[in-house]
C-alpha cells in the first residue's frame, strides 16, 4: 500500500472493448485492478471529456475491480463529439448495459464534477445494483453553478486575468452571454468559429480549476489534437445549454431518493469550478451521507490534498462497506 500523498503506480488494463448501445453509438470501457476485488464503477466528468490512464492510479490495484468507460460522444467512444441520443437519460442506460453485460451484479459508484451528477441519476434510478457512492467536486447541473462558473460576478471576478482573456476571445462573455456565444459557435457550422470557441473555453477552464497558477500561454495543438478538442466541448455545451438534462432540483430530487445509499461527499474548500455550496446541499438533501471538505484543495482530484482523501473514502469503504465511520467535517 502506498502513502496516502501518492497514486498508485500506472498500470495497463485488464482488458478493454466497444460496447453497442444503440442510436448507432459504441462506448468504450476498460477494466482495471484486480477482477477479483471489489467492483467500482467510475464515471468522469464534463461533460463531453472521458477516462484517462491517470485516473486509475486513484485505485489500489489489488483491491478494486475498475470499470472506466467514455460516455456518447466522448473520448474513445464512436462516433465522437455526436449529441444525437445523447441525454442523461440514455447515459443512466447506458450504464445499466455495461453493468449487465459484464455481469458485475453491484458496484460502488465513483463520480467527480458532472459524474458525480450522473451517478446521482444512475444510483436513484437503480439502487437495488450501488454498494455506495463517492462523489467528488459535484456540479449540481443548475442555473446557479453556470452564472458562477460563465459570470462576471462568479468565477469572472475570482480569475481577473483569465476573465479579461476570455472575454477578448469572446466578446458576450463580458455581458454574461458567454455560454450561449460558445454553444452557438460549437453546434454551428463554421469550423474556424468552432476551433475558436473550444480553444478559448479550453483555456478559461484551466485557470479557474487552478486559479493561483498564472495562465499558461495557450498550447499548439495538431489538427488531430484540436478537432477531439472540439468535439468534447460540442457534448459539453449540448448539455449545459440543457442543464444537463436534470437541473438542480432534479439532481436534488435524486439524491433524496438515494436514502439507505452509503454516499461520502468530497469537496475542495478551493474549487472555483464547483462551490462547496454544491457539497452542502447534497449533504442536506441525501439522508445518512458523509460530508468532507478538504483543506487546501480545489477542484482537481489530482491535488494531494484531494487525492489522499478520496484514497481514503475508497479504502474505508474496501474494508467496512460503508462510511459510518470515515471521518467527514
Amino acid at each position: 500500500m502506498l502513502p496516502h500523498t501518492s497514486l498508485f503506480p500506472p498500470a495497463p488494463p485488464l482488458a478493454h472493448g466497444l460496447l453497442e448501445v444503440g442510436d448507432g453509438h459504441r462506448l468504450y470501457f476498460e477494466r482495471c485492478g484486480n477482477p477479483d476485488g471489489l467492483p467500482v464503477l467510475f464515471l468522469h466528468g464534463g461533460p463531453g471529456s472521458g477516462c484517462n490512464a491517470r485516473q486509475r492510479q486513484l485505485f489500489d490495484p489489488a483491491r478494486f475491480h475498475v470499470v472506466l468507460f467514455d460516455q456518447r460522444g466522448c473520448g474513445r467512444s464512436t462516433p465522437r463529439g455526436d449529441c444525437h441520443a445523447n441525454t442523461t437519460r440514455e447515459l443512466v442506460e447506458d450504464i445499466e448495459r455495461l453493468r449487465l453485460h459484464l455481469g458485475i451484479e453491484r458496484w460502488l459508484v465513483f463520480g467527480g464534477s458532472w459524474g458525480a451528477a450522473l451517478a446521482v441519476a444512475w444510483c436513484s434510478a437503480h439502487p437495488q445494483a450501488c454498494l455506495g457512492a463517492i462523489l467528488r467536486g459535484s456540479f449540481l447541473t443548475g442555473q446557479a453553478d453556470l452564472d458562477w462558473f460563465f459570470g462576471p460576478e462568479g468565477a469572472g471576478a475570482v480569475c481577473a486575468e483569465a476573465w479579461s482573456a476570455l472575454c477578448a476571445a469572446v466578446p458576450e462573455a463580458a455581458e454574461g452571454r458567454a455560454l450561449a456565444a460558445l454553444c452557438a459557435a460549437l453546434g454551428g457550422t463554421d469550423a474556424r468559429a468552432a476551433a475558436h470557441a473550444a480553444q478559448a473555453w479550453a483555456a478559461w477552464e484551466d485557470a479557474v480549476s487552478a486559479p493561483a497558477q498564472p495562465p499558461p500561454p495557450p498550447p499548439t495543438r495538431d489538427a488531430q489534437a484540436l478537432a477531439a478538442l472540439i468535439d468534447k466541448y460540442r457534448v459539453q455545451a449540448h448539455y449545459l445549454a440543457h442543464h444537463c438534462f436534470l437541473d438542480e432540483d432534479g439532481v436534488l430530487e435524486a439524491a433524496r431518493r438515494m436514502a439507505g445509499i452509503p454516499t461520502a461527499l468530497v469537496h475542495g474548500r478551493l474549487d472555483l469550478v464547483c462551490r462547496a455550496r454544491n457539497a452542502l446541499r447534497l449533504h442536506e438533501a441525501l439522508p445518512g451521507s458523509r460530508l468532507r471538505l478538504v483543506d487546501g484543495a480545489g477542484h482537481s482530484p489530482f491535488e494531494p490534498p484531494m487525492a489522499r482523501a478520496l484514497i481514503e473514502a475508497l479504502e474505508h469503504f474496501a474494508i467496512h462497506g460503508d462510511f459510518s465511520h470515515w471521518a467527514g467535517d
